[in-house]
């Protein structure tokens, strides 16, 4: 016969409770150790990232534009108009030719022009054939004033001589009182007479050369408006008074064409003077100079320069940087050829300095991966930088010479502040 034991009983719930409790316990210090443990650092492939060294010394802050050009500077470029009202007869030369000043353009014709210049030439020889009448009409009664006078003078000469022979026989007692005085008033009329001939004789000359002047103003004029009309006629053939190559206008004209005066028919540069016209972003143009030195990049040749003129306005977000070439053109620039262009802003002397990160503005503070001593993996650090350059950006804080870190877009590991390299 079976006898009851409930001792054993609870002895056996009590083993149960405490296993359970027991097994509870681990669980919870092995979740809380899972807790509490890291997640693994993501593997990056090496070969993927680009990286770069802390150094110190020199660092040249530059700016570079991708986007210049080639472009004719301002003393170098003739634009020709049209000098009167006109149609194109005949295109000779056409966009891309050398020319120089005995070069023909092309052939304007404007029969209206031609007889203007007909009739402008006539009027000058009749402006010149009246010249000449008026003066022989001006002299002939000059002379006849010239006579008059003369003859003034003779009498004025004689009766002085009179009066001055009575006077004496006067003295002598030869002739009486009566005779001198009528000899000596005489006289003095004579001198009055020869006196007022003398000034209207100046008079009548000053007269002459008024009229003449006024006579030969209007032929200046005529001489003016025919040489007008001879450089018209002579600009129908159109020349450039530089030599250069033509190049292709805005709006270009075409044979048969009615063009107005003024109107450009030719456009001309000269290949040896060239600038470059350098687009540099809005935010970087700030910082740049007149006369920094600039290097000119173009695919065939870097030339040297500096820059001449920053224009005060912005397009798309860049302004023009003007830049005056100090060296000589290579073979094949041509204006509107595409060139890069380097300008250098300044000179910085025993600074910390690593290359510029594919994200990261200047002075900021940037999240750069700098990696272990070990070189199989890369800690997050907080890295100060200061000014900027093209290539390189300089350490204010946060990394020391030695230091490799990695350069490329890390954006995709910002959750993580290790990396393996793998």
């Amino acid at each position: 016969m079976d006898i009851a034991r409930p001792d054993l009983k609870k002895k056996r719930r009590r083993r149960i409770a405490i296993g359970t409790g027991v097994g509870v316990l681990v669980l919870a210090v092995l979740a809380f150790a899972v807790s509490r443990l890291k997640p693994a650092a993501p593997p990056v492939d090496r070969s993927t990232i680009w990286t770069d060294t802390v150094k110190r010394g020199p660092l040249i802050r530059q700016v570079r534009s991708s986007t210049g050009s080639l472009v004719p500077r301002e003393d170098s470029i003739e634009l020709i108009p049209a000098q009167s009202d006109a149609t194109v007869v005949r295109i000779r030369v056409l966009p891309g030719t050398p020319v120089t000043p005995k070069t023909v353009i092309m052939d304007l014709a404007d029969p209206q022009l031609e007889q203007q210049l007909l009739n402008a030439r006539l009027a000058l020889k009749a402006a010149a054939a009246d010249y000449k009448s008026l003066r022989a009409t001006l002299e002939s009664s000059l002379m006849d004033k010239k006579t008059s006078a003369a003859q003034v003078s003779t009498d004025y000469a004689q009766d002085q001589l009179q009066a001055e022979t009575d006077k004496q026989l006067y003295n002598l007692g030869v002739i009486s009182g009566l005779t001198y005085q009528k000899s000596k008033r005489t006289a003095e009329q004579l001198t009055t007479q020869h006196q007022l001939s003398q000034q209207q004789l100046d008079l009548n000359r000053h007269g002459i050369e008024v009229q003449l002047a006024s006579q030969k103003t209007k032929i200046e004029q005529a001489q003016a408006l025919v040489a007008l009309y001879e450089k018209q006629v002579s600009a129908l053939q159109v020349h450039s008074t530089i030599a250069g190559t033509l190049v292709p206008l805005a709006t270009p004209v075409q044979a048969g064409q009615h063009i107005t005066a003024g109107t450009s028919v030719a456009e001309v540069i000269q290949r040896d003077k060239l600038k470059a016209a350098l687009q540099i972003a809005e935010t970087q143009a700030r910082d740049i100079q007149l006369g920094q030195p600039a290097a000119i990049d173009t695919h065939n040749g870097t030339i040297p320069g500096h820059v001449t003129r920053i224009d005060p306005s912005v397009v798309n977000g860049t302004r023009t940087v003007d830049v005056e070439l100090d060296g000589p053109l290579p073979a094949g620039a041509v204006p509107q050829l595409s060139v890069d262009g380097t300008i250098d802003l300044e000179r910085m002397h025993d600074v910390l300095f690593v290359g510029r990160p594919a994200l990261g503005n200047e002075n900021s503070t940037l999240s750069l991966f700098r990696i272990d001593a070990d070189g199989k993996n890369a800690t997050r650090v907080p890295v100060k930088v200061g000014r900027a350059s093209v290539n390189e950006i300089q350490v204010i804080e946060g990394l020391k010479e030695g230091d490799t870190v990695i350069l490329s877009d890390m954006s995709r590991y910002d959750n993580a502040d290790r990396i393996r390299l793998e």
